[in-house]
């Protein structure tokens, strides 16, 4: 089993990548690498949305930190999966508390099911990351090893 790493780093680090590393003015690096299968630009999307993928031969999403407030995926099948991010600026990066489908989520991280019918995914940010959420043993994702 992974160890939860809710001590701020990963929502930091997330933002200072999509912010420097995919730039296509003066002052960004465009994209990082190769991009021929388009793993670079999703990685960039779905991080900008507040999850992404670590394998992604696993249906399951880590929690990153939203640059968007709002945004709706329109789903294959009429559904549709909102995304909010409610007190979203350049300094409030850290997820405080969120709610899947309007059940807390107390994990930082959740399943491809969880949201493969639609639904809402909503982020309380803040300013300082909120160490107690989503940071006991049982909050850690399933390992990608055995």
């Amino acid at each position: 089993m992974t160890t939860p790493t809710n001590r701020g780093r990963p929502r930091k680090l997330v933002r200072k990548i999509l912010r420097l590393m995919y730039g296509s003015d003066k002052s960004g690096f465009a994209f990082p690498g190769m991009d021929d299968q388009g793993s670079t630009s999703s990685w960039y999307v779905l991080s900008a949305l507040g999850f992404y993928t670590v394998n992604p031969a696993r249906p399951e999403y880590i929690i990153g930190s939203p640059i968007f407030d709002q945004a709706t995926l329109h789903l294959g099948h009429g559904k549709d999966f909102v995304i909010l991010a409610r007190g979203n600026s350049e300094q409030n990066i850290y997820i405080q508390s969120a709610t899947l489908n309007g059940k807390p989520l107390d994990k930082p991280w959740f399943s491809h099911a969880d949201i493969a019918d639609g639904g809402q995914l909503i982020f309380k940010m803040g300013s300082t990351p909120n160490k107690n959420w989503g940071n006991l043993p049982k909050d850690a994702r399933p390992s990608m090893s055995r």
